[in-house]
């Protein structure tokens, strides 16, 4: 009855090894699945179930508890760039994608959410070609009912750069959603007194409702397809430069993103001699996001620093960052 016992035990340990193993788990007890090579007297174990490499994981082992987790590395560290501007055509789209393009082109990884009904960028990314940089695209503005918004809106693993392009007629009580998180928010403006207006409206709101302190260095300004020596870009320049808040770029009123926009690339992707001035006029843009990135400042740090009018120079290429 003993001996029959221990063969029935030996059945049913069997059997729960075989079923764990096909969980990717090893019994401590009963170890089929290795198999021993000795050398030198001395008893090596490996393991047939290969390990698996999990994002943001250097490695992970299964099996035995002897091969248990080894290295956990930290996630990579998320950035998440918010383009807002409650005013229609102002260009949200358009330094979006060429934000994410550009990205991308620098070997990141990044996703591009798209909160806009009219799904500009979801568009531009269905065009991209495929030797492209592969660009991670999130329909936020799509409802669907069988998963959480905020599972729909998720940014796969390991993803570095989140750029987020914003609808028109964002309300003051969205802006808070929309920016939680943010490292960066890009406003662009265009020459304008309409557009001027309405970006007044969204700084106070984003100063006022969504908190977004000056203090904490993350709220940046683009003057969008200016054109110099007109009196328009030296209305916008003079608004821009009352704000105390940084201007990062002023963008050219170029055929570029034109061009951009019908072929999927970014401008930094495209070839041509005559790219050069626009890629120059982002320059600052990026120097100062990869600031951004690389340094962020805390709102206790950043508090106890004056906040100081920014000298903006009228030529876009020497525009103060800071």
């Amino acid at each position: 009855m003993r001996g029959a016992a221990t063969v029935a035990h030996a059945g049913r340990q069997d059997a729960r090894v075989v079923a764990r193993a096909g969980r990717g788990h090893v019994s401590g007890t009963a170890r089929p699945a290795r198999q021993a090579q000795r050398s030198g007297g001395a008893t090596v174990r490996t393991s047939q179930f290969p390990r698996r490499v999990l994002p943001g994981v250097a490695s992970v082992a299964y099996g035995h508890p002897e091969e248990r987790l080894r290295t956990m590395e930290h996630p990579t560290s998320l950035q998440k760039i918010v383009v807002l501007n409650p005013k229609g055509g102002s260009g949200k789209s358009t330094i979006a994608t060429n934000l994410a393009a550009y990205y991308a082109w620098r070997g990141l990884t990044v996703a591009l959410m798209d909160h806009d009904a009219q799904g500009s960028s979801t568009r531009w990314l269905k065009i991209r070609p495929r030797h492209a940089p592969a660009i991670h695209g999130i329909a936020a503005f799509e409802r669907k009912m069988n998963v959480t918004r905020a599972f729909a809106w998720r940014a796969p693993p390991g993803t570095e750069r989140l750029i987020v392009d914003t609808p028109a007629a964002v309300t003051a009580l969205q802006m808070p959603e929309l920016t939680m998180g943010a490292s960066a928010i890009v406003v662009p403006v265009l020459p304008s007194d309409i557009d001027i207006h309405a970006a007044s409206r969204c700084i106070a709101d984003l100063l006022l409702v969504a908190r977004v302190h000056r203090s904490e260095k993350r709220l940046v300004i683009v003057a969008n397809r200016a054109r110099r020596y007109t009196k328009a870009y030296s209305s916008l320049m003079k608004f821009l430069q009352s704000l105390r808040i940084p201007v990062a770029a002023v963008l050219r009123d170029s055929q570029a993103y034109v061009r951009s926009a019908e072929t999927g690339l970014g401008i930094h992707e495209m070839r041509g001699a005559l790219l050069q001035e626009d890629l120059d006029t982002w320059q600052p843009l990026v120097d100062w996001l990869e600031q951004r990135s690389s340094s962020l400042v805390s709102y206790d740090e950043a508090a106890a620093e004056p906040s100081e009018p920014l000298p903006l120079s009228p030529d876009p290429k020497t525009a103060t960052v800071v």
